[in-house]
């Protein structure tokens, strides 16, 4: 088995990884139901969202619903491109960004995601153009792209436009690709290996995805996937587990999954290849600075607003949900509506226990952040929660912050087991959302 080399000053990390396969079983069922009953679709209309609130900080998100090709275990909101369509819909992305201006939002950081958001490059940094002239305050532009796009002549208009550049590799072996039907529509993995490399020079973060959880995916395959992720030397590597929504169950779990068990194993061995040559921001990421930002925008956001077709927003602790169908949402922007389309208000104990979803996952669970936030003391208010994870091992005092809490190796597997299970609920009501939507919609 191939490894990558550790100066002599870096100690081999080590995961301590104890959870047996029923905890970890146990804890997705958990997850699961809290999912289910929080995740539910049980919202009401809506017209516009609300006015900011002064002294809060907002992401802005924006949506781009299209791809070349769709991918048959992904549950991301997108249709099949076509370029008339696609450039309506940056034209009304881009006057509901306007809508948004008026109410009087700004943003420190703008995320863009899809579908894939570079398949009209010049449409991408218009909008990319417009959003700064908008909102001054915006620091910093992340931005999704697949290994189709990197060597397209208008690439290359993104550069001092987007700050990250995150590209879906999901993995470097062949065999992975052909399964996944990707090796035909975006090469190999030594070509997608030497697009990379050649656009690496674009943007300030290169980010590398990787999935783990395929059928076939052996000890051996991963530890290929992560060498060839170091020797491209992006700033940051983002690793996550294959996701299983209810749509996706029959065609991933039976033909594309690995079996359950091997996730802690697979999991343990990435946290020793990637521990020592990055530093890790959150269960699934790691990055060369501990301060650069990421696709997990609601770690760093309590509030982000989302625009275009099918995205969502979280203010005020309520979810607004856009429209998913294209034609509804050209036909808003064109009569001056934004695309808002539902709302859903949670209560207090719920947005609690999703903000704790969110310290596991990030290793920044903090009790000054509850009691400043919610005014609660964390031991207490979410007394189950804490007194579980402490049982497990998952978390522990910092001997030299009464207020921080420690996430230990196991609570790194739980917090990676939590999102997962959390953004497959998400995948969920997506694909609920897009049932209803007929041909005239998309």
């Amino acid at each position: 088995m191939s490894s990558i080399i550790l100066p002599d000053s870096v100690q081999p990390y080590n995961a301590n990884i104890t959870t047996p396969d029923w905890m970890i079983s146990g804890m997705e069922k958990v997850m699961q139901f809290y999912v289910d009953r929080n995740l539910r679709l049980d919202t009401v209309s809506a017209e516009m969202m609300p006015n900011p609130i002064e002294g809060k900080k907002y992401m802005l998100y924006a949506h781009v619903p299209f791809c070349h090709t769709l991918c048959s275990y992904c549950t991301f909101h997108r249709f099949l491109f076509k370029e008339d369509k696609a450039r309506a819909y940056f034209i009304s992305l881009r006057k509901e960004m306007d809508m948004v201006k008026a109410l009087g939002y700004d943003f420190e950081s703008m995320y863009i995601g899809g579908g894939t958001t570079t398949v009209l490059e010049d449409e991408l940094a218009r909008t990319i153009e417009h959003a700064k002239k908008l909102f001054p305050s915006i620091k910093e532009v992340s931005c999704e792209s697949d290994p189709q796009h990197l060597d397209s002549p208008g690439f290359k208009q993104l550069e001092g436009l987007v700050d990250r550049m995150s590209i879906g590799v999901q993995s470097f072996n062949d065999d992975i690709l052909a399964m996944t039907d990707r090796i035909e529509k975006f090469g190999s993995g030594q070509q997608t290996f030497d697009k990379i490399m050649a656009a690496k020079e674009l943007f300030p973060i290169i980010n590398v995805d990787l999935i783990f959880g395929f059928r076939g995916q052996t000890d051996e395959v991963i530890q290929h996937d992560l060498d060839m992720a170091s020797k491209l030397d992006p700033r940051q590597i983002t690793t996550y587990p294959l996701m299983i929504t209810h749509q996706t169950r029959k065609s991933v779990k039976g033909k594309l999954a690995a079996p359950q068990g091997d996730m802690a194993r697979q999991y343990r061995q990435i946290l020793n290849s990637l521990n020592g040559q990055y530093n890790q921001l959150s269960a699934w990421a790691f990055g060369k600075a501990n301060d650069e930002g990421f696709d997990e925008y609601v770690i760093d956001f309590d509030e982000y607003l989302g625009v275009g077709s099918g995205s969502f927003s979280f203010l005020n602790d309520t979810l607004y949900v856009n429209t998913f169908s294209l034609r509804k949402y050209q036909e808003r922007i064109a009569n001056g509506q934004m695309g808002v389309d539902q709302q859903k208000n949670y209560g207090r104990k719920e947005v609690m226990q999703y903000r704790f979803l969110l310290g596991m996952f990030s290793g920044r669970l903090s009790r000054k952040y509850f009691r400043e936030t919610f005014g609660v003391n964390l031991d207490t208010a979410l007394f189950k929660e804490m007194t579980s994870m402490k049982a497990i091992g998952a978390i522990k005092n910092d001997p030299t912050d009464p207020d921080n809490l420690i996430i230990t190796d196991n609570g790194k597997m739980m917090g990676l087991l939590m999102m997962k299970e959390f953004y497959s609920g998400m995948d969920n009501v997506r694909a609920q959302l897009r049932k209803p939507l007929k041909a005239c919609d998309m």
